[in-house]
């Protein structure tokens, strides 16, 4: 018995140790840029040999950098809304009716995270080249909504297994209609799951860049494309500033999934 508790402690600490390794794997890589957004900002270099905030004072104030950084939070800021407004009342349809092919229904919803993002890209590139949405924000939208629709749909109707079904019948006796129920009744059960959603909706179309790249241009150009394109022509040390904060808000973003998500499992 104290071999088989032994073994098993040995078994639990090696895939703990390897699940660690992996993790600082991924994880170092991402970390170095931080110390060399504060280095030369003549060249890309670490370690720095000296401490300076050039590099994040050329891109606050560089017309470039910073204009399609404003364009990539404002398409992630529309997205979101659009989103919500689509996948919530969408999730709660499908969770709560029983419509023959609800489960069709459900995978069409779903069918953008099954299919690669560059196929998906080039279809919506030969497709919005006939309707004139090439280069525009309100097509980059879009095209964000149908990818983080998906991510939505999932987080509320995760919440919806663990809502009270009870409080909605309750409302519908005493002569509430189905809209006031959903708004008096039933978002306020969701509010986790929708923000929980809302924010993985922001943080996916802000760090998004293959289908951004085939749709936009120099009008409508986002963080992520600017950056692929520097990569690619000019390599530029502000990338390093543009990453740490890029990394600094996903952590952010990421706490606050993770704050929701266990205030969602308290109240479950």
């Amino acid at each position: 018995m104290n071999e088989l508790f032994g073994s098993s402690r040995l078994a639990r600490g090696l895939v703990s140790s390897s699940a660690w390794l992996c993790y600082i794997f991924l994880v170092v890589p991402s970390l170095i840029v931080i110390p060399i957004s504060f280095g030369n900002p003549g060249q890309i270099e670490f370690p720095p040999r000296q401490f300076t905030l050039e590099l994040y004072r050329q891109f606050f104030t560089d017309p470039a950098w910073w204009g399609s950084t404003v364009q990539s939070l404002i398409v992630a800021c529309l997205t979101t809304l659009a989103t919500l407004v689509l996948a919530v009342p969408a999730a709660y349809a499908l969770a709560r009716s029983r419509l023959p092919g609800r489960g069709g229904l459900q995978g069409l919803f779903m069918m953008p995270m099954l299919v690669p993002v560059i196929v998906l890209g080039l279809g919506l590139y030969l497709q919005y080249s006939n309707w004139g949405l090439l280069d525009t924000t309100a097509g980059l939208v879009l095209a964000h909504v149908m990818l983080t629709t998906p991510y939505i749909m999932v987080s509320v109707m995760s919440g919806l297994q663990h809502s009270d079904v009870a409080l909605e019948t309750v409302a519908s006796i005493m002569g509430a209609s189905r809209l006031r129920i959903f708004f008096r009744v039933v978002l306020p059960q969701l509010k986790a799951s929708i923000a929980v959603g809302a924010l993985f909706a922001f943080l996916m179309s802000l760090d998004e860049v293959v289908v951004a790249y085939f749709l936009t241009g120099t009008d409508s150009m986002t963080l992520p494309v600017k950056m692929y394109s520097s990569i690619r022509w000019e390599l530029t040390p502000v990338l390093a500033a543009v990453s740490t904060l890029l990394t600094v808000l996903s952590l952010l973003i990421a706490l606050g999934i993770i704050a929701m998500q266990g205030k969602t499992e308290a109240s479950s």
